[in-house]
């Protein structure tokens, strides 16, 4: 089936939505949330007091010999250690609480994730490689989740030592905090400078890795072709050009990332030097004491520290953002839409399909199926054969109601499918597909999968019509037996039978068939199509099949052709009019 574009270049979400976004899910807990900030204010008021106590002692101790008030000098450095170690228990136990508050915001950020993918359509999934999405619920989760357990902590921490220090400055020395009139607004200047140029260099850097870590899963779903085409060099020669792309953007974003915090760094140290030698001038003045600007400087340390701080942590607050962005992106994806209010519920189902001047295609402007009709009566076997790409899959696709025709009708007992509800469309069918598919748990689960209340009886009878219960009972545990994710631990042929046998456990109208049997040998297969026809009794077939052996019987063999049904009607009637289907045919057999 055709896909859509891969790769594309998305835009940017406007910075502020995202912060808008990450703040509902903060909000989800904001009873964690204040007592962090709680704790985080108080645990850095006791640090505060710090420098003037340590003022007051240093003034306690005086500039002159033997003129020392060791009872104030001593009462002031208890305090300091007090608050300190207070102030350390809190830090601690605030740790404590912001991993578990950020483990709440990532699990629903995570949860979000997946419902979103759930109700996303199909369509998606055929322009967005596995890997990619995978490294959006994965990787950028755990970045943003890094950036809430560290980050969000280290910022709130600075807001409060920054504004508590500003305080104490202008309480100490108002003319001294004039220096940083000309510091403050030259660090911020640089940091907005260097953040509008991180921003794409952190989006590019994400973006990267989701298409490496899509190739990579590619390739490792691939590994037995490319050995068997003995592709392991090209394979490695690719991965060489995606690892070196995912390797530079992340050097360009971390390379001016870090020269962030330095530059600001600086910027700091200017302003110590400032302090220190206006200060010291009025300390000769009389206008400070030795502890007030002892204090001062220390409070401008606490001040300039935060500020340093968060600019060494810019880069990691734009590799978040970029992360967030990203799954963002996904979670406002525009599910599959809605069934229409009038839907209803297709209660009992007779079987009767019918496509009216159907034209789709998966693109814009790209038509696939060109005005196609066709009739199916109820309980009725329907082949669908043509060359590869004719559309056979494609028009399966649309009887599932996997997407809708762009122009014409599918109608199922004379219903449009667009007036019905996909849910109750979709149940009306059994499906096996040439791709088989089985998840991580016991034979038992997998076969009973669309039946949840199916007994272990009906599951047996179904394996046995599907020829796959003595292999069963060779395994390990029968059918306790766990398979592993995708069954990679059976071959490839009984993972299409297990897949036949789910298949034919469903009380379902009408049953899909594409290439069902391509992975079992021939004697088999007639064993399976015997079974199979007698399940098949009053339902109505589609089958895609390229081996025409298989479907000799079928009441009716579309021939498909560029989107088309060139030939219609029973296999002897194809074969004499000498079209497409017996040259096909022929090709086969002679």
């Amino acid at each position: 089936m055709p896909k859509g574009p891969r790769g594309k270049i998305e835009k940017p979400q406007d910075r502020r939505k995202v912060m808008l976004r990450l703040g509902q899910y903060l909000l989800q807990q904001k009873g964690l949330l204040m007592i962090c900030l709680i704790l985080t204010f108080a645990s850095n008021f006791l640090v505060l007091l710090g420098p003037m106590l340590s003022g007051r002692a240093i003034d306690a101790i005086g500039t002159e010999a033997g003129k020392v008030n060791f009872e104030l000098v001593f009462w002031n450095c208890g305090l300091m250690l007090v608050f300190y170690i207070a102030s350390s228990a809190m830090t601690y136990l605030l740790s404590v609480l912001m991993i578990r508050f950020s483990q709440k915001i990532v699990y629903q950020m995570r949860r979000d994730v997946f419902e979103k993918l759930v109700e996303l359509p199909v369509g998606y999934f055929d322009q967005h490689q596995a890997g990619d999405i995978v490294s959006r619920i994965s990787y950028d989760i755990d970045t943003v989740n890094t950036s809430l357990s560290n980050d969000l902590l280290q910022i709130a921490t600075s807001v409060i030592t920054v504004v508590g220090s500003l305080a104490m400055m202008i309480a100490i020395s108002p003319v001294l905090v004039l220096v940083f009139a000309f510091t403050v607004p030259l660090s911020i200047v640089l940091t907005k400078v260097m953040t509008t140029r991180l921003r794409p260099l952190f989006s590019k850097r994400s973006s990267k890795l989701g298409e490496l870590n899509g190739f990579v899963e590619e390739i490792i779903g691939g590994q037995k072709t490319v050995k068997a085409y003995h592709q392991e060099k090209t394979m490695i020669d690719r991965f060489d050009q995606k690892n070196l792309e995912a390797v530079d953007a992340y050097y360009d974003a971390d390379y001016y990332g870090s020269m962030t915090g330095p530059s600001v760094s600086f910027i700091n140290n200017l302003s110590l030097a400032l302090i220190s030698m206006f200060g010291s001038l009025l300390f000769l003045a009389d206008a400070l004491t030795l502890g007030t600007l002892s204090s001062f400087v220390l409070y401008s340390r606490k001040f300039s520290g935060p500020i340093n701080e968060v600019a060494n942590i810019i880069s990691e607050l734009q590799s978040s953002m970029a992360a967030a962005e990203r799954v963002f992106r996904l979670i406002d994806e525009a599910p599959e839409l809605q069934d229409a209010p009038e839907a209803k519920d297709l209660e009992s189902c007779q079987g009767q399909v019918d496509v009216e001047h159907v034209s789709f295609g998966y693109l814009p402007g790209k038509t696939i199926i060109h005005d196609l009709n066709l009739h199916a009566d109820p309980g009725s076997l329907v082949a669908i054969v043509g060359p590869t790409g004719a559309g056979k899959t494609t028009l399966i696709n649309l009887l599932m109601r996997f997407y809708d025709p762009d122009a014409g009708a599918v109608k199922l007992d004379g219903y449009d499918l667009r007036a019905l509800k996909r849910r109750s469309v979709r149940a009306q069918y059994a499906m096996v597909l040439q791709d088989t598919w089985l998840f991580q748990g016991t034979v038992f689960e997998n076969l009973a999968y669309g039946k949840k209340d199916a007994t272990l009886e009906e599951v047996m009878n179904a394996a046995k019509a599907a020829h796959i219960h003595q292999t069963i009972m060779r395994f390990p545990n029968g059918y306790d037996t766990l398979l592993t994710e995708n069954g990679l631990n059976i071959s490839q042929g009984q993972k299409q039978l297990l897949t036949i046998a789910r298949a034919m456990l469903l009380d379902a109208k009408m049953l899909i068939l594409d290439e069902a049997t391509s992975n079992v040998d021939t004697r088999t297969e007639i064993e399976i199509q015997k079974a199979m026809r007698k399940l098949m009794e009053g339902k109505t077939c589609f089958v895609i099949a390229h081996r025409l052996s298989t479907i000799q019987n079928a009441d009716t063999i579309l021939v498909v052709q560029d989107g088309e049904i060139v030939e219609q009607g029973n296999h002897q009637s194809l074969l004499d009019q000498g079209g497409l289907y017996a040259t096909l045919y022929r090709s086969q057999f002679q």
